[in-house]
């Protein structure tokens, strides 16, 4: 079986492709390394190549029959998509075009797609299920969003099966610190406060106290990296096993507060944690959980890592060791 992982050099890419080699795909990584890093490639082949150039993207399918694709190639920071909605619209809907035009031309109609937890807005209800109102309010989430509709509509037309795995907070690395974060800049909670406590931040912000939460900080699903790659080779051996499309939720269904988690880091690290408190940031809501029943129920999904302290341990060893490779 041969499996295309576009932005497989990535962070939840470089896990995704871990996994699928362990389980004996054979790997061919699409990655322009725009944010892909050369320490995370696990193995398999890599190409190099942009989903912004039709050229590349019908070059790779042309020298290789696949029969999956896995798509995690796309811009992800939030607030940059409101300052700059435009790239996420031209980025995040030509390259996914780009890359399912190529897949038809080539007779490869399966697609495992990365998508997030951000199609479903604010949350009328938590844990959030599948069929949960798709509302999104942010560009990104709206990029996302877009996708899936245009994977449901290629479906019906041309016979394009996908799963879409809406991710909720993905965090963590490899247990065996092969790989882990390496993202530039660095936005989400748990590495900025690892890479503050290794003296590479200057300080460490905490946004909003004023959430409708128990201790007034934003309460977060975390799922660990390493459960998430695994459940898209679940995922994948779905959709090839039954060829029926769908979209399911990858979380952990329970939450931490900001909070929560600087006192878990302080607890894992030994390390004590200022920081500043800043006003919440646009976009952001108070509680985000996701329901993980329809992933155990039809992918078979169990969690093995996603122990907050685990996650966090994994992502310490994994910062101290990159901060003493490059000093």
């Amino acid at each position: 079986m041969k499996v295309l992982v576009c932005g497989g050099a990535g962070y939840i890419g470089s896990h995704a492709v871990k996994a699928l080699l362990r389980e004996g795909f054979e790997v061919v990584i699409f990655d322009n390394f725009s944010s892909g890093k050369e320490e995370l490639v696990a193995g398999g082949e890599v190409v190099r190549g942009d989903l912004d150039d039709k050229g590349e993207v019908g070059r790779v399918f042309r020298a290789r029959r696949f029969d999956v694709v896995l798509h995690f190639a796309s811009l992800i920071q939030v607030g940059e998509s409101f300052l700059n909605p435009q790239r996420y619209y031209t980025h995040n809907l030509s390259t996914s075009l780009n890359l399912f035009e190529a897949m038809l031309e080539a007779g490869v109609k399966r697609i495992i797609f990365s998508s997030s937890a951000a199609v479903y807005g604010i949350p009328q209800e938590t844990p959030i299920t599948e069929s949960h109102p798709l509302s999104p309010i942010n560009p990104y989430g709206h990029t996302k969003l877009f996708v899936e509709r245009i994977l449901e509509d290629y479906d019906k037309a041309y016979g394009l099966k996908h799963i879409s795995l809406r991710y909720f907070n993905a965090a963590g690395a490899d247990p065996d610190a092969q790989m882990g974060e390496m993202h530039d800049p660095e936005t989400h909670l748990i590495p900025n406060l690892l890479l503050y406590l290794l003296g590479k931040k200057a300080g460490f912000d905490l946004y909003g106290t004023k959430f409708p939460t128990p201790d007034g900080t934003a309460i977060r699903d975390y799922i660990h990296v390493t459960d998430l790659a695994e459940a898209h080779v679940l995922a994948l051996r779905r959709l090839l096993a039954s060829g029926e499309s769908d979209a399911v939720n990858l979380g952990a269904s329970r939450g931490f507060s900001v909070l929560e988690v600087v006192r878990k880091v302080e607890e894992v690290t030994g390390r004590k944690i200022a920081y500043r408190v800043r006003p919440e940031r646009l976009g952001d809501v108070p509680v985000l959980l996701a329901s993980k029943e329809k992933a155990e129920k039809i992918l078979g999904w169990k969690l093995r890592y996603s122990d907050l302290e685990k996650i966090i341990d994994t992502a310490w060893q994994w910062h101290r060791k990159i901060v003493q490779k490059t000093g």
